[in-house]
């Protein structure tokens, strides 16, 4: 016999599904309310897949994700509210035609003093790179001082390392597991653009990289429901918040409910994909001993993008200040740890 939740929660199954015709789509709070029920585990197995791959077939609507990221918010842990970041990082697409230069950049804002909380996880199946496997090769038995393995790790590596990495399973156990689901449909769900939009630690500018056209859109839609203070969303390469210096690119900010649109231009030719993507590179990088020229211009124009973000700068002058970060950078200290 079904509980009094389960029946509310099949006229929200019935809303998405029905077709066309008949169908509609969820207001924001109705999307709160059936994402919070979700999460909460009060559907059972079979309306838990049904409702996310009739929204993986029909797409989400800006009013749904805005709903179903409140409630996301709402489910997070107590104890992140104490938790003080300047700058929220989701990575979780993963890397397999370049590596993740974007990591440097981040590196060189955390030496100058911005405190970052980055997040992500691992897809099942999956053969990309992601950027906890990169942290562990560049990092190796460093990697504890800066990656938080509970809850109670992330105060200690942000007071002495100015940067903590946190596995998603630990932040919020409930969407991770939806993101694991993909094993079992062989599809994505809404639930990885849910924790790029995450924000665990409520920091005052948030990054977000995407990958499919027209979902830069809609994460500024989302964040302008929210209003949320200072977001910067654009088409990184591979899906991650990491500029491309051979595309031209569009980046979106919304400040505050005010979005604005600035136009990243190329600064070089198309980069060949290498034959396999080697972490120990962006070690060399960072410490001068070797960096082809697509992977210094990816850190400086993802550097860029982000001082932008912090500062609210013209591109102009966060580019000179980029290149002065990146020309002064301790080549000894990669993330406050010795390499």
């Amino acid at each position: 016999m079904m509980t009094a939740e389960q029946k509310q929660f099949v006229e929200f199954i019935q809303a998405v599904g029905r077709g066309q015709r008949s169908g509609r789509c969820l207001t924001q709070a109705e999307a709160s309310t059936a994402m919070g029920l979700l999460l909460n585990d009060k559907v059972s197995a079979e309306q838990k897949g049904a409702f996310l791959m009739l929204l993986r077939v029909r797409e989400e609507t800006a009013d749904e994700i805005a709903g179903f990221t409140e409630a996301c918010r709402y489910t997070l842990p107590s104890a992140l509210s104490s938790i003080n970041v300047d700058l929220d990082i989701g990575a979780y697409a993963g890397k397999r035609r370049q590596l993740p230069w974007f990591l440097l950049a981040v590196a060189c804002l955390v030496e100058n003093g911005v405190t970052v909380g980055m997040h992500g996880t691992q897809e099942p199946e999956s053969k990309r790179l992601y950027i906890e496997a990169v942290i562990k090769a560049i990092l190796g038995k460093e990697t504890n001082k800066v990656m938080a393995m509970t809850l109670e790790d992330i105060p200690s590596r942000l007071q002495s390392k100015g940067f903590v990495y946190a596995n998603l399973s630990i932040l919020h156990p409930q969407l991770y597991s939806l993101i694991q689901l993909r094993e079992q449909f062989g599809l994505r769900s809404c639930a990885n653009t849910l924790a790029r939009l995450l924000n665990p630690f409520a920091a005052k500018f948030s990054l977000q990289g995407v990958h499919h056209r027209h979902v830069d859109e809609k994460h500024m839609d989302v964040a302008q429901r929210l209003m949320d203070k200072n977001t910067l969303c654009f088409r990184g390469e591979g899906g991650e918040p990491e500029l491309d210096p051979s595309k031209d690119t569009q980046l979106l900010f919304c400040r505050d409910g005010e979005r604005q649109n600035v136009a990243f231009v190329a600064k070089q030719q198309w980069e060949i994909k290498p034959k396999a993507l080697e972490p120990a590179e962006l070690k060399m990088g960072w410490k001068g001993e070797t960096l082809h020229s697509y992977g210094e211009n990816t850190v400086l124009a993802s550097l860029s993008a982000l001082l932008m973000l912090l500062d609210n700068s013209e591109y102009s002058q966060a580019s000179k200040q980029a290149k002065h970060m990146w020309d002064t950078r301790n080549t000894k200290l990669f993330l406050g740890c010795e390499v």
